[in-house]
């Protein structure tokens, strides 16, 4: 049911013919119809953020949201004041449909080619014509998952029913993953009674140990967005840090959902980083061998060459990650091919093919037990492909 699964939301969809894909639907609406309308969000941190972007981080600023307008077929990025003026036009034309008081009561996010404007009257016109099949059911739920995808293989959504309340959600995204969110436009629900203030922390807390790390090709969009919008339909008020738990349960999937269809990928990549003296230092280690293009190629290969691990590995300054390269291990898939700096069993004792799972397991040994984890997918042929002849 995706973002209609908590109480109080509706959702709508359409093929308004802003996709080159002629028939695919890319315009979705998400409508919270209360009795909150508390919101908060993140976004991407690219000095060259969209027009979406621009307008929904001031639309957000007060805390409050009550409808989203997403489209996918084009990021309207890198489009100057029209595009800004294209991103308050969707507001606009929103907020009127729904009667809301402001445009400012809407958030807008866009995926796609950067670059280019929005056709706008296809976009108003399919708003127009959806607006009216709003509705809370699981179809529609679905449907609106889909109308979001770029490049992606299938929808992407999550569902938990905590205590009392629910939690629901959809993301897209494929490629272009960096480790600072991710190429994603992403909508969480909840019909808890939660304060805008509880949802921010909730959410950068969620965001931070999954969106912000995974790294599929290290590359950051213009039009990183995830909103969070509560409804408050359930009447209940849960506990601050079970609902943070929750939140962080929802991203946590919704990033590996991500990994997991990277572009054209074969195997998804968990790497590890313990023994570190802080989580800082684990975190930086996790992102260099994650960044490593030779070693997604290996992977792809299914090689274990763990000589790629630890060369990636030796990037990270010693101010940063202070450890001794000779006490350090590196386990693939269980078996340790590295140990203590050195040759440790053969790679051949190591498992790959057929295997969508990889492990790597860092072990820096410095007395410390900090650690961090970074997901992260290979690169094939496939990914090449794709993104030779991108367009969405």
């Amino acid at each position: 049911m995706s973002v209609v699964f908590p109480k109080g939301f509706t959702t709508a969809s359409i093929a308004a013919g802003i996709s080159a894909h002629a028939g695919k639907k890319d315009l979705a609406l998400v409508v919270n119809n209360g009795p909150l309308d508390a919101a908060a969000g993140v976004f991407t941190s690219n000095r060259f953020c969209a027009a979406p972007v621009q307008w929904s981080r001031k639309a957000i600023a007060d805390g409050h949201l009550r409808g989203v307008v997403i489209n996918s077929g084009c990021a309207n990025a890198c489009t100057g004041q029209e595009g800004y003026a294209q991103a308050q036009a969707e507001a606009e034309n929103f907020a009127k449909l729904a009667g809301f008081p402001q445009a400012s009561d809407v958030a807008v996010c866009s995926t796609g080619m950067i670059g280019d404007l929005l056709p706008l009257d296809n976009l108003l016109d399919g708003m127009n014509k959806a607006f009216p099949t709003l509705s809370d059911s699981a179809e529609a739920g679905k449907e609106s998952s889909i109308a979001i995808l770029t490049t992606d293989t299938h929808p992407k959504t999550v569902e938990i029913e905590a205590d009392g309340y629910r939690i629901g959600g959809m993301v897209k995204g494929s490629g272009m993953i960096a480790p600072q969110l991710a190429t994603m436009i992403c909508i969480i629900t909840t019909d808890a009674v939660v304060t805008p203030e509880q949802m921010h922390e909730a959410l950068e807390h969620g965001a931070e140990y999954s969106f912000n790390r995974i790294d599929v090709d290290g590359c950051m969009s213009t039009n990183d967005t995830v909103i969070l919008l509560a409804s408050g339909a359930s009447g209940v008020t849960p506990d601050p840090a079970e609902f943070s738990a929750n939140i962080a349960k929802a991203t946590a999937s919704l990033a590996r959902q991500i990994v997991g269809d990277g572009e054209g990928s074969s195997h998804d990549i968990r790497i590890t980083v313990s023994g570190a003296t802080s989580e800082d230092a684990a975190l930086a280690c996790a992102r260099a061998v994650a960044a490593s293009n030779l070693l997604k190629c290996a992977i792809c290969g299914n090689d274990p060459n763990w000589g790629r691990v630890v060369s990636s590995l030796g990037t990270v300054p010693a101010d940063v990650a202070p450890y001794d390269p000779n006490d350090v291990t590196v386990d693939v898939n269980g078996v340790r091919v590295c140990d203590g700096g050195k040759p440790g069993q053969p790679r051949s004792l190591v498992t790959m093919e057929g295997q969508r799972e990889v492990g790597i397991d860092i072990d820096l040994n410095t007395g410390s037990d900090a650690e961090a984890t970074v997901w992260t997918d290979d690169l094939t042929h496939e990914y090449v492909h794709i993104n030779a002849d991108y367009e969405s």
